[in-house]
This record gives structure tokens, sequence and C-alpha cells, in this order.
């Protein structure tokens, strides 16, 4: 018989889905709920660093990710203007010597489908849209949009930056607009062959107040990504994306150096995205109900650490109720922030800040963590509260 607690994840998106899958191999008996009608291909690219690798190892898929993606040797920061090289943060072989995995970059819709597939399909629930949850002390109800029901010991909010299990315990608040703007545009590698310049695997382009991130999506280097950061006073949209242009693009970046200038004239279609934030959260649980990544730490993607702190999150909630049983999930759960709070609030500031690897730094308090060997800080015992 098991007597592990029954969960709900709220959310099938990379934390979700790790968490799911975690939770899943451990034995609980888990049920994963998706508003998205079913899976499709979003997003573009994403890093995956070897802090998130050593997590992808545990679920299963570290092998087929370092098969799909590309392995940058160098992360290289260059003047936006002149080219000048900034820094040289190595990666490739030093990675994997140094941080005990690889640094990949990769398409987020080849790596969430690899997460999903991970998933248990009979407890793999979609168009299942929260529109209320009722923690009444022994079980949490949830209701759908489709008006079903069901019921859980514990509820995971990975329901992102306007997530309705943060809504449920904070009450409502709009995320906070950053001011900053993303491009985002994938590039056929055959346009580039054009031009007689140097597409590296993983660079990016500064200037005072707004950079481009470059990288390939998959390992036969036939897709090629970029993601700006550019100022952009208020989005009064409403939505949360909306097509941009070439014409925006030159603009944005008039006077950068020919490589993004080629990266410009081969984009075929560009979209922008509003960047939201929110300060860092009081809160991340009460009772039977947890906040996990954008849920309760959303960023900006500076860092190219958003994703992977709700995979460490979701690593680091299930060692911590692995830790302590899933009967003390209050405890559990305390045991969770105390052991999240500090170091995603600490990437948060720098995310927003913007100075990542700007220039030659070391990256080993990223890199080099590993969310399952860490040792476990336990929080102030006047704050665990009772045996659940």
């Amino acid at each position: 018989m098991n007597d592990k607690p029954t969960i709900a994840v709220i959310g099938a998106g990379l934390g979700g889905a790790a968490v799911g899958a975690l939770l899943q191999q451990a034995g609980y008996p888990t049920k994963v709920f998706e508003q998205a009608p079913a899976f499709s291909r979003l997003g573009a690219g994403i890093h995956l660093g070897p802090n998130v690798m050593k997590v992808m190892r545990r679920i299963g898929i570290e092998d087929q990710l370092n098969a799909m993606g590309s392995h940058p040797d160098f992360w290289f920061s260059r003047d936006g203007m002149t080219g000048e090289y900034q820094s040289r943060i190595p990666l490739g072989d030093f990675a994997r010597r140094e941080y005990g995995a690889a640094y990949i970059t990769v398409h987020r819709g080849d790596l969430h489908a690899l997460m999903v597939d991970t998933l248990d399909p009979a407890r793999l629930y979609f168009d299942k849209h929260l529109v209320d949850v009722d923690d009444n002390g022994d079980k949490v109800v949830m209701r759908f949009a489709d008006g079903t029901t069901d019921e859980a010991d514990l509820v995971i909010g990975a329901d992102g930056v306007n997530s309705r299990i943060r809504e449920k315990l904070l009450g409502p608040e709009a995320p906070i607009y950053s001011g900053w703007v993303a491009h985002r545009a994938i590039i056929s590698a055959d346009k580039l062959a054009a031009y007689d310049l140097d597409f590296e695997a993983c660079v990016k382009w500064w200037s005072e107040d707004r950079h481009m991130m470059v990288y390939f999506v998959t390992g036969d280097e036939k897709e090629y990504y970029y993601v700006t950061g550019v100022p952009e006073p208020e989005w009064n949209h409403g939505t949360s994306f909306i097509d941009s242009s070439r014409e925006e693009m030159r603009e944005a970046f008039m006077g950068y150096h020919p490589v993004v200038q080629a990266l410009i004239d081969c984009t075929e279609k560009v979209t922008k995205w509003p960047l939201l934030e929110r300060n860092p959260l009081p809160l991340w649980h009460e009772n039977r109900l947890v906040l996990l990544g954008d849920a309760c730490h959303p960023m900006k993607p500076h860092m190219a650490q958003g994703a992977a702190m709700a995979i460490e999150d979701a690593a680091m909630l299930v060692r911590c109720l692995e830790e302590v049983g899933g009967d003390r999930y209050r405890q559990a759960l305390e045991l969770y922030k105390a052991n999240r709070f500090e170091r995603a609030s600490r990437v948060q500031k720098v995310s927003h800040d913007n100075t990542w690897l700007r220039h030659d730094e070391d990256p080993s308090w990223v890199f080099g963590y590993d969310v399952f060997e860490e040792p476990l800080k336990h929080p102030h015992p006047t704050t665990t509260g009772s045996p659940a």
C-alpha cells in the first residue's frame, strides 16, 4: 500500500514536467494538469547548464539531450558595435570536467517534448484550466473550467507568472512589467552561408542599454536563434507577445556589428515579448499548497537561468519530501523554501541587473551547483510547524 500523499501538479511546463516526473519516479501518486489543449512545440531556444543537466540525468533524458543539443565551447560576450570580446567563458569539455555535466543549447520545444514523454500518460491531463482551488485542511479540491473537479493531498503551483495558485495564496496582483521587451527569432543556418562571417555557437552582443543573445538550438547547427533585451517604456498590448519586424530590429540595433545586421537581414519572422518580473515573494507555500518556478520567482531571461531555477525547484521539492517523509509535508515545504529562496532570489537579481558573464567571471556558483548533493539548510526550529 502506498502511504505517500497524492499530489497534483498544476502546469506541465518545464518546471511542472520536471516535478511530475521526479515525483512519479519516487512513487508518489501524481497527476499533472495542463491548461493547453494538447502538447505543441512552443518556444525557441533555451540554455541548459550543467546544474540543469544533472537533473536531466536523474530524470533519465541527459543522453538524449546531449545528442540533440548544440555544445558551445565558450560563452562569448562581445561589444555590439566593435565586436571586441568582453568575456570568454569556457564551456564544452571544461564544463563537463569542472561542473560535472555538459552545457548545451537546444530548442525549448524539443526539450519539453522529452520531459513530457517521461510522465505517465494516464496521469497527464490536457485542456484543464484551473479556476479555483479549495484547501479545506485535509484535502485540496481543484475546480476546472470544463466543470470537472479533482482532489489531492498536496497541490504544486507550476502554473507560471500568472499562477492561479499564487493568487490563491497571496491575492490577485499583476506581475511587474520590467520596461524591457525580448525579440525572438529562429533563422535557418542555410541563409547565413551566404555571408563571409563567423556565426559563433553562443554569443551575446552588448551595448549600453540593449543586447542580443545568439546560439544554435540543434546539434546539427541548422537553426540559429536570437533573443534580445531592448528597453520599451510601456507594454499596452494586452497579449503575451506580438509580431515584430525586420524594420523594428534594424532600428533597435542600428550601428551594431555586421554579424548582427546579417542576422536581422535573414530574419523572416520575429516576435516581441514583454519581460515580466515579481519581487521576491514572502510566501512560497501554505498548508497543502506550494509554488515553484515562475509562479513564485519570475525573472528576466538575461542569465538564461529562469527555466533552470524552476527545474532546480522541482528537484529540491522532491528531495525535501523524501528527506522528511511525505506525511510531514509542512516540514518538507519549509525545508524546500529554506533551500531555494536565497538562490532563486540571487538569480532573480542578477538577471534583473543584466550583468551575467558580460565580463570574465567565475560562473561556478551557478553551473557547479548540484541540487541533489548540496548540503541541506534547515529552517529555524520555530518556523517548521507541527507534524502533518
